[in-house]
C-alpha cells in the first residue's frame, strides 16, 4: 500500500534539516511514499527545498500564502517564476483566501491571489488552494483564472453543497486529519457526496492531526489514519481505496503512478 501526502509543511514540524529528513523517512516506513512540501513563504521555499530536494520521496509546490500578504519578497513574482523550473517542483501553492485571520486586506489578498493564478497558467502547473472563510470570493476567482491544469482545494472546510459547485471546476478535494473528528460532519457528507477520483488526502502536518494524534504535533506519517477512517466511511477496502488516491495524486500533480 501506498499512500500519497498531497499537503504537509515538513519546515514547521522541525527546523532542523536534519529532523526533517528523519519526519519524511518514517513516513516512507508508514507507506507514506510520496509528500508535497509546502511552504507559505519564498523563503522558507529556499530553505525547505534545498534540505529535500535531493529525497526521491518529496514533491514541491511554490508560492506566497495569504498570511505572507504584506510581505511576499522582494521580486517574488520572478522568484515564482524561476522556482517552478527547479527539479520535482510540482504546483504553485499555497495560494488563496484567508479572510479568519485578517492578513492584510481583502483586496491585497485577491490581488495576490489572482497574479499567482496567472503566473501558474502561464507556466502550466495546477495550484494549492487555502481557503478560509472566504468560499465564495476563492469560487468567484477561480471560475474566471484557474489553471487549465486544474488545482486542489486543500484542507477542505466547507460543505457538500460548496463541494457540488466547485465540482464544476477542474479540482480535486483534499481532506485532513480534521475528517476523523466527530463533529466533522460538513466533511463527512462531503467525502460521500464526491466522486472517488475526485478526492486525495493530506496531512496538513504539524497540524490538524487525525483524532487518535489530537493533542500532538502532526507528521506525515499519521496520514493513513485519514485514510483508514474514510476507507470506513465508504466501506472500502483500505488498500482499494489507497491505490485510487494514490492515481488521483499523482494525475493531479501530473506524476508518474
Amino acid at each position: 500500500m501506498q499512500i500519497f501526502d498531497t499537503h504537509a509543511h515538513v519546515g514547521l514540524i522541525y527546523s532542523d534539516p536534519i529532523e526533517q529528513l528523519r519526519v519524511v523517512q518514517e513516513a516512507r516506513q508508514g507507506s507514506v511514499t510520496r509528500i508535497v512540501s509546502i511552504c507559505n513563504s519564498l523563503h522558507d521555499f529556499s530553505k525547505v527545498y534545498e534540505t529535500l530536494r535531493f529525497s526521491p520521496a518529496v514533491y514541491h509546490a511554490v508560492g506566497v500564502s495569504p498570511s505572507e500578504v504584506t510581505s511576499p519578497g522582494k521580486d517574488w513574482q520572478k522568484t515564482i517564476e524561476e522556482s517552478l523550473k527547479l527539479p520535482n517542483v510540482v504546483a504553485v501553492g499555497e495560494i488563496g483566501l484567508d479572510y479568519c485571520k485578517k492578513y492584510g486586506d481583502k483586496r491585497s489578498q485577491i490581488e495576490l491571489f489572482i497574479a499567482q493564478l496567472d503566473i501558474a497558467s502561464k507556466a502550466g502547473f495546477p495550484v494549492i488552494i487555502h481557503n478560509r472563510e472566504a468560499g465564495k470570493d476563492l469560487l468567484d476567482i477561480l471560475k474566471e483564472r484557474i489553471p487549465k491544469e486544474g488545482g486542489v482545494l486543500h484542507c477542505y472546510s466547507e460543505d457538500d453543497i460548496y463541494a457540488k459547485e466547485a465540482l464544476e471546476l477542474p479540482l480535486y478535494f483534499s481532506f485532513a486529519g480534521n475528517l476523523t473528528y466527530r463533529n466533522a460532519r460538513n466533511l463527512h457528507d462531503t467525502v460521500l457526496a464526491l466522486p472517488l477520483d475526485r478526492i486525495v488526502v493530506e496531512s496538513e502536518s504539524p497540524f490538524m492531526p487525525p483524532s487518535v494524534y489530537r493533542g500532538q504535533r502532526n507528521m506525515p506519517a499519521n496520514t493513513i489514519e485519514t485514510v483508514k477512517f474514510m476507507a470506513e466511511m465508504l466501506s472500502m477496502d483500505i488498500e482499494e481505496l489507497a491505490d485510487q488516491l494514490w492515481k488521483n495524486s499523482c494525475k493531479l500533480f501530473r506524476l508518474p503512478e
